[in-house]
C-alpha cells in the first residue's frame, strides 16, 4: 500500500469538504487557534514517514497525553494502578461528577479528567520532580528534546478548571489522592498542555505499535502485557464518549484531545496523527474522525 497516495487523495477530498465543528472555546488559550488548520502524519516501525498539510505545526494535544502520563504511571506503579481506577468506558461525559461519586471516588478509566488527575496524584508519589520527570519520559520516547509544556495554556486551564478542581476535592473526600491537590492539579494541567507537531505526535506513539518496545532506541519502554492493556484501554474509553463510534468507524485504538489531534496506533504496522481543530458535539476532530475511517477503509489497516 502506497501510504503518500491514500493520505494525499483523502486529503485533498476533505480539505475542501464542510466542516460543521467548532474549536474548543472554554479553554481561552484553543480560542485563537485557526480552525482551518489540517495536519496527518504517519510513522511506521521501520521509520517511513508520510505527511501532508500542517504536519510541522506543534498545537496542544490536551487529552492524547492522558495515556503517556499513564504508561509512566504504569511502568512505574504496576498492577497496583487499578486499585484506584477501573477500566470500563465511562459513557458519561468526560468530567462527569455524578458518575464519579456513584463509583466512590474511584475513576472509572484513566482516560477521563478524574482517572487521569489520579494518575498524576500517583506519579508525585513516586517522583522527585514530577513535571520533569514525566517531560523526560515522553522525550524519550523518540529521543526528542523539543517537546514542552506551554506555560500559556496550562494558565489558560489552571483559570477555567474549576470542574477539575471538583472533580479533585471529591476524590480527596473518599481517599483517592494522597497528595497535595494544588500540585496534583498543578502536574495535571501542565501535562494536558503539551505541544506537539503531528510527526512528533505520531512518533512518540509507535512504542504501542511496536507492542511496548520504542523503534527508535530499540528500548523496552514497558512490557508487551502492559502495551496490550493501554492499547485496550484506547480502545475502549480513548475517544471520550464516543469511543465506540469511532472503533465501529476506523478498527484502531485512538485518543483524541480538544486541541483537534487524534493519534491512533495499528500494532505491529504505524502510528497516525491527525490535527483538525474543529471539533464535533462529542469534543473530537470533525475532519480528524472523517480522515481515518476513510484511511483504514481504504489502507484495510483496521485490527479486525
Amino acid at each position: 500500500m502506497d501510504y503518500q497516495i491514500a493520505i494525499g487523495t483523502i486529503f485533498h477530498d476533505l480539505k475542501e469538504m464542510d466542516d460543521p465543528g467548532e474549536v474548543a472555546t472554554y479553554i481561552p488559550e484553543l480560542a485563537g487557534v485557526d480552525a482551518e488548520k489540517f495536519g496527518v502524519h504517519l510513522t511506521t516501525l521501520n521509520n517511513q514517514h508520510f505527511s501532508i498539510g500542517d504536519s510541522d505545526e506543534k498545537f496542544s494535544i490536551q487529552s492524547i497525553a492522558k495515556v503517556l502520563s499513564l504508561t509512566f504511571a504504569y511502568k512505574l506503579e504496576g498492577d497496583y494502578l487499578w486499585q484506584r481506577m477501573g477500566v470500563e468506558p465511562s459513557g458519561a461525559p468526560f468530567n462527569s461528577l455524578t458518575l464519579l461519586e456513584y463509583n466512590n471516588g474511584i475513576p472509572r478509566n484513566p482516560m477521563i479528567n478524574s482517572g487521569a488527575i489520579v494518575v498524576c496524584d500517583i506519579l508525585i508519589s513516586h517522583c522527585k520532580n514530577p513535571k520533569t520527570e514525566l517531560i523526560e519520559f515522553i522525550r524519550s520516547l523518540t529521543g526528542n528534546k523539543d517537546i514542552h509544556y506551554s506555560k500559556r495554556v496550562a494558565e489558560s486551564e489552571k483559570k477555567t478548571g474549576h470542574r477539575n478542581s471538583s472533580l479533585i476535592y471529591l476524590m480527596k473526600a473518599f481517599g483517592n489522592i494522597e497528595n497535595d491537590i494544588e500540585e496534583v492539579l498543578d502536574l495535571y494541567f501542565n501535562l494536558c498542555s503539551i505541544e506537539m507537531t503531528c510527526r512528533e505526535l505520531a512518533s512518540t506513539f509507535l512504542y504501542l505499535a511496536g507492542y511496548g518496545n520504542c523503534p527508535y532506541s530499540e528500548e523496552r519502554i514497558i512490557s508487551v502485557s502492559k502495551s496490550k492493556r493501554i492499547n485496550a484501554i484506547m480502545q475502549l474509553c480513548g475517544m471520550y464518549d464516543e469511543a465506540g463510534e469511532f472503533s465501529f468507524r476506523t478498527g484502531l485504538p485512538g485518543k483524541s484531545g480538544v486541541g483537534g489531534g487524534i493519534v491512533a496506533v495499528c500494532p505491529n504496522q504505524y502510528s497516525i496523527a491527525v490535527w483538525s481543530p474543529k471539533l464535533n458535539p462529542n469534543g473530537n476532530s470533525f475532519k480528524g474522525m472523517e480522515f481515518l475511517e476513510r484511511f483504514t477503509t481504504v489502507t484495510e489497516s483496521s485490527i479486525f
